[in-house]
């Protein structure tokens, strides 16, 4: 329930989708005896169009995110395992084109199998099966194995866990796999604005992985320069809120450990 709930939610508050709908009410009002209210709401998004395209607010917002959990500045010298998690390949598009489609996130491959290069002996785990809402059929880790072969990373050594819908399953059903010892050393690889969310998941299973974020977007210096470019705007905004909402709504409902998870001491 949780999963179907918390995509309707976003389709509904995303910037872009709010834009439109607070554009779209203001619009139908106007030919209505409710004319204020309309002009009010056109005005409104107006304001919020301006707002998304000529401020920093979505990528200071993603900044604060990726600044939260560091990369270690040293690793192991022996792992036990390593996981990366889904969220860089289309499905769909994957799957009428004949080929892998990645999208930015690909970067959480490369570092996959550079660390699995690092350290032959560790156990592999790609976990990512379908986020879409009416489109369970096509799984994420159906399509990566070809990326994979050439990246020459041994499939052999791979677990592809193909259930998971969000963060927290993930989590769930890499634990359920291989079954992890207390002690061991098992690395996580995700987006770095990702990174706060998916740690607060693993150690609320009383799983303290490593973090090896990857995929930033910010340079670390504030990102404080104005834009002008509504498109932008939008999509790190939109990528900002839908990892604070989820963020909020993972600690409400006992998902993670923390409201905003950070580094522990291990």
């Amino acid at each position: 329930m949780f999963f179907y709930l918390s995509k309707i939610l976003w389709f509904v508050v995303e910037p872009g989708n709010l834009l439109l709908i607070i554009l779209c009410v203001g619009v139908v009002l106007l030919w209505t005896p409710w004319r204020t209210a309309g002009k009010w709401g056109v005005t409104l998004a107006a304001v919020l169009a301006v707002f998304m395209a000529a401020t920093p607010a979505g990528k200071m917002l993603i900044g604060v995110l990726e600044d939260r959990i560091e990369r270690p500045e040293s690793l192991p010298d022996a792992v036990d395992g390593v996981i990366v998690l889904g969220g860089v390949v289309s499905p769909a598009l994957s799957d009428a084109r004949g080929e892998a489609s990645l999208n930015g996130a690909s970067e959480r491959l490369f570092a996959f199998s550079e660390l699995a290069a690092r350290y032959p002996k560790a156990r592999l785990v790609f976990t990512g099966g379908s986020g879409e809402l009416f489109d369970q059929k096509r799984k994420e880790a159906h399509y990566v194995g070809p990326i994979f072969n050439r990246l020459g990373t041994d499939l052999s050594r791979i677990v592809f866990e193909d259930r998971s819908r969000n963060t927290f399953e993930n989590a769930v059903f890499s634990h359920e796999l291989v079954a992890p010892v207390k002690g061991e050393n098992w690395i996580v690889i995700t987006s770095a604005f990702h990174m706060p969310r998916a740690l607060g998941c693993f150690r609320k299973l009383g799983w303290d992985v490593i973090p090896y974020p990857v995929d930033f977007v910010t340079d670390g210096m504030g990102e404080a320069s104005l834009t002008l470019s509504l498109q932008g705007g939008i999509g790190y905004l939109s990528a900002a809120m839908h990892e604070w909402l989820g963020l909020v709504f993972y600690w409400l409902t006992g998902k993670t450990d923390a409201v905003f998870p950070a580094l522990s001491p291990r």
